[in-house]
């Protein structure tokens, strides 16, 4: 079904929506809950309970109570279509479509619950600090979560005009680059406006949400992508560049040029949560070499045979990498063997084989000293 088609409540791309991202899939997606009376909209915001939903007749404030599933990773989130009662006193958000994508992390709870971010997101931007020293093990974690929820990941390098020499800066976007293979890599200074335009480009073309830690520089480069002081600016830290939580909430803002942003709080805690496939696109070369290894369940530890060791012995593989994909593929493991029993069970069966391997290799070594 064309836009042409659509009923009137739909019409092309004069729909109000649209600058929303409201789409012919969309609509079509929705038509059963529009039979029912309901009012298509994008949840704006989320705040304890309600949320703001923008439709067709402008920003509405709805109740979430019916969309409380015990499951976190279904409650509305921010980015979401949802399906809202066109009137009611408090007025209620009835259902929501299905997600194209979700971003999502582990919480810092006992109970290892997941929590989403954002929902129905094209583009993940990853905004890193030029301000502190990187930390390409936190780049590659956010990577991972971001490759994990099916949109395209871009790293941007925040207040390249705090390193004046290009040869450094160059390096500096080189070393991100290898930390982030297959992810373009921006350098911008929102104080400068260097950069905006190819950034802004970029991510003309759907939704977007601005990731990172605080003091990444996410709301002035928000500001800067909206062309207004549409989001609070709060000083960084001398100390260590970083910065206090200037965005509480999570807010989705069109933008002037075209798309959508969501920016996020500051996130002290990047948790994985099921990001397998995730941490093996971040470190697809590793995993490629991993495919040459004499045995298919290899460690890259000690095995005869291992093609990772090689290039690591060759300098193809740096061990720093080595180590940051062993760390992500072990916590990633240990957050889904929480919710899934066989796998324990497997995990379990192999921390047994590799202590039975390392006693009898004690043991054998003890009957060469005597």
């Amino acid at each position: 079904m064309s836009f042409s088609s659509l009923p009137s409540s739909f019409p092309s791309s004069s729909h109000p929506l649209v600058p929303y991202g409201w789409d012919e899939d969309w609509a079509d997606a929705f038509a059963p809950y529009a039979a029912e009376g309901l009012l298509p909209g994008r949840v704006v915001r989320v705040d304890r309970g309600q949320c703001d939903v923008v439709t067709a007749g402008g920003v509405l404030r709805a109740d979430t109570a019916f969309v409380t599933p015990h499951d976190p990773l279904r409650v509305v989130c921010t980015g979401d279509w949802a399906a809202v009662e066109p009137d009611g006193n408090p007025r209620y958000v009835r259902t929501y479509l299905p997600r194209r994508t979700a971003f999502v992390r582990s919480t810092s709870s006992k109970r290892s619950e997941g929590q989403i971010l954002a929902a129905n997101v094209d583009h993940a931007i990853v905004a890193v600090s030029l301000a502190a020293e990187l930390d390409l093990a936190r780049i590659e974690r956010f990577l991972a979560l971001a490759w994990e929820s099916g949109a395209q990941p871009l790293v941007v390098l925040t207040k390249a005009d705090l390193v004046p020499d290009p040869v450094t800066l160059a390096h500096l976007v080189q070393d991100v680059e290898t930390a982030a293979p297959g992810v373009p890599v921006l350098s911008v200074s929102a104080a400068h406006g260097e950069g905006l335009d190819v950034l802004g480009a970029v991510v003309s073309g759907g939704t977007a949400v601005l990731l990172g830690q605080s003091g990444a520089g996410k709301s002035t480069l928000a500001n800067a992508l909206l062309g207004e002081d549409a989001m609070e600016v709060q000083a960084i830290r001398d100390v260590d560049g970083k910065g206090r939580h200037t965005t509480t909430t999570r807010n989705l803002l069109v933008m002037p040029g075209g798309g959508v942003l969501i920016d996020t709080p500051g996130l002290r805690g990047v948790g994985l949560w099921d990001a397998g496939s995730g941490v093996g696109q971040v470190f697809a070369e590793i995993e490629e070499l991993a495919g040459d290894c004499r045995f298919h369940d290899c460690a890259h530890e000690s095995e005869p045979g291992c093609a990772v060791a090689a290039a690591i012995d060759t300098g193809e593989l740096s061990v720093r990498r080595l180590e940051s994909y062993r760390k992500l593929m072990r916590e990633n493991q240990r957050i889904v063997a929480k919710t899934d029993a066989r796998l324990r069970a497997e995990i379990r069966k192999e921390w047994k084989r590799r202590g039975a391997i390392g006693k009898a290799a004690m043991e054998a070594k003890r009957g060469r000293v005597r």
